[in-house]
């Protein structure tokens, strides 16, 4: 006879069943639980193996392992049958078990498969039990082996693997390859390390509690998961401070960052904007920068000095350029040597308190220091010198130098008597390999049959050396920070020709930053700037005034007419650098011609075009000070091993 109680729970958890079934079944999803036998037949020939009985999160049970009396439980495995069915009375013996002295004590056997579990006997004591609330499940677990591990899917389960087997914790799951890595730096171990039960218990507790957080705010119904967003809050708090946090502290500070968290989980979100908000908006802003603006305290952060580095000199006069224009409507104040997180903290820190209202951070480096800052002063604005970044607190802006790449490409190709052109490649990070590109597309139409020979300055000291060694005369190095030609002495920048032993400036590309601190703040006190709630990328070119080109006497009138033919275009946005069809060193299509490509394809092009001798560089062969700026900005982060 089973007790009235018992009978009264399995009418609840069979009506909760039909609803699940009925709700999944009208949004055109299957109702029923997953079959592995059917989702992935493949593993029928992969290698397994037996792990240990031991507990396994019950909300990773999704399925079964084959075909059978699925239709008798709904997705979540509540149960589908009448009342007086033979299967509701075994489940509520099952019940009654689990409610008395006695409990439920077999582990079930499942296969475990990409971090989910697939029943293959227990499939009731499932139902029971997590009708209950059980969080965790004993169970005989047989892992099933992929064996491509080239597949970045089943090559980020392979970190799991490790990472399971070394914690024993099952619901950390990541999607990207290189994450388990990034844990692993935030907490203070290294991979293969040992961890003390102690350790394990910690981290499998602040992350439950972490998930709690996550969840009450939203976002799991937002379909982005709590493991990405952990990976964010410990890039702005530590471990330890995550570890002492009272869950209301924690849903606190969760809550703070929240608009990065949601920008974050899906970087396709970027808003990037190729023109400044008041050419988006002419008929507004005629009218609104003739009012009196209000006064705007300005501070630049930067690392190093401006006798150290001519990036950081090129911001600065950018900042006195600020201080020209605007008299007394600003007032600007730059800080120096933010050479480490703690000297950059310091700094925001001393420039928001001394009441900044607009906060510039110059490198990519910066930027998880200015993402800290900006959730600790949410109503100053932050901007950070990079491109594609996925937060929401900070504004990312960068310059299109591809376009000033492609005229120096034409000059580059007019002046290469021999058909050889060298290339300098800066950093293997977003842009850079479409500046390439877009250079490479320049020599061509101007040499049909030039050659571009590419090096990179990130993996050693002696790249024009390289290249002059192979007979290469034109030559393109790294780009002016400023418009003076004086920078393009001795091959240290721009385009130049290598004659005897001289080093003979030709032409570069220049940032106008002066020009592009000008147009943000005029769109701040105009009232057009973008608000901070999404992710947004200012990536201004050409149209806008922030990149140009400098040249040398030396550039021949024909080429100088030619040079200004396309700049013009360019600035009129007449002229698609990439619409014309372009083929990868692989054979395969970068531009068909036909279609024009995104910003963010240009951004995250990640292949060289056919016509460029050369190769991308792995994170590996870079030299060390390159590395931190490849960690921000590489092209390839996933792979990049932790810091």
């Amino acid at each position: 006879m089973i007790p009235a109680n018992v009978g009264e729970e399995y009418l609840r958890a069979s009506k909760l069943g039909q609803k699940e079934k009925k709700d999944l079944e009208a949004a055109g999803k299957s109702p029923y639980p997953a079959v592995l036998d059917e989702l992935y037949p493949e593993t029928a020939f992969m290698a397994e193996s037996e792990l240990p009985v031991q507990e396994i999160p019950a909300d990773r049970i999704i399925g079964v392992k084959s075909a059978g009396r699925t239709n008798v439980f709904s997705a979540s495995f509540l149960p589908l049958p009448e009342m007086d069915s033979e299967f509701a009375a075994k489940w509520m013996k099952l019940l009654e078990a689990h409610l008395s002295d006695t409990g439920i004590r077999d582990p079930i056997i499942c296969y475990e498969y990409l971090g989910s579990f697939y029943v293959r006997e227990g499939n009731k004591r499932v139902s029971v039990l997590r009708y209950n609330g059980a969080v965790k499940i004993p169970a005989l677990v047989i892992r099933i082996l992929p064996s491509d591990r080239s597949d970045p899917r089943n090559a980020v389960y392979y970190e799991f693997i490790a990472f399971q087997g070394t914690t024993g914790i099952w619901d950390i799951q990541f999607k990207k390859p290189g994450e388990y890595s990034r844990l692993y730096s935030a907490v203070g171990k290294k991979p293969g390390e040992e961890w003390t039960d102690k350790e394990k218990q910690r981290l499998a507790s602040v992350y439950r509690s972490f998930r709690d957080a996550f969840t009450t705010l939203g976002g799991i119904r937002q379909e982005f998961s709590p493991e990405e967003a952990l990976l964010l809050f410990l890039k702005v708090y530590s471990y330890d401070q995550l570890c002492g946090m009272s869950q209301t502290e924690l849903k606190k500070a969760l809550s703070g960052l929240w608009g990065d968290v949601k920008a974050s989980s899906d970087p396709d979100a970027i808003a990037v904007k190729t023109v400044p908000a008041e050419d988006e908006k002419k008929g507004v802003i005629s009218k609104l920068i003739t009012a009196v603006p209000r006064h705007l305290n300005i501070a630049f952060i930067m690392q190093m000095d401006a006798d150290r580095s001519t990036w950081t000199r090129g911001h600065a006069e950018g900042a006195v350029h600020l201080a020209s224009v605007f008299g007394d409507g600003v007032a600007v104040k730059c800080y120096y040597n933010a050479d480490t997180p703690e000297a950059a903290e310091a700094l925001l820190d001393e420039a928001a308190l001394a009441g900044a209202d607009l906060i510039f951070t110059n490198t990519p480096p910066l930027l998880t220091s200015t993402l800290k800052a900006a959730v600790k002063y949410p109503k100053i604005r932050f901007f950070n010198c990079s491109a594609c970044q996925p937060l929401s607190s900070v504004t990312s802006y960068y310059c299109r130098t591809y376009e000033g790449k492609f005229i120096t490409g034409l000059i580059a190709g007019a002046l290469a008597e021999n058909d050889l052109v060298g290339y300098v490649g800066s950093y293997p990070i977003m842009g850079v390999p479409a500046s390439i590109n877009a250079f490479a597309l320049g020599v061509r139409m101007t040499d049909p049959r030039a050659k571009i020979l590419l090096e990179w300055s990130s993996v050693e000291d002696n790249c024009v050396q390289k290249l002059r060694d192979r007979g290469v005369r034109v030559i393109s190095n790294r780009d002016i920070p400023l418009p003076d030609i004086n920078y393009m002495r001795e091959g240290n920048y721009g385009t130049f020709i290598v004659e005897d032993e001289r080093l003979i400036p030709v032409a570069s590309p220049c940032w106008m930053w002066g020009k592009l601190y000008e147009r943000i703040v005029r769109s701040v006190l105009s009232g057009t700037a973008d608000k901070k709630d999404q992710a947004v990328n200012y990536w201004w070119g050409m149209d806008s005034g922030v990149i140009d080109v400098t040249l040398s006497e030396l550039v021949p009138e024909g080429v100088r007419s030619l040079v200004s033919v396309f700049t013009d275009k360019l600035r009129k946005g007449e002229y698609d650098i990439f619409g014309q069809k372009l083929l990868a060193q692989d054979g395969t299509v970068i531009s068909d011609g036909t279609a024009q490509l995104s910003s963010m394809e240009i951004l995250r092009m990640d292949r060289l075009a056919d016509i460029v001798e050369g190769r991308i560089p792995e994170f590996g062969e870079l030299l060390p000070m390159s590395r931190t700026l490849v960690r921000e900005l590489g092209l390839h982060r996933e792979s990049i091993p932790a810091d």
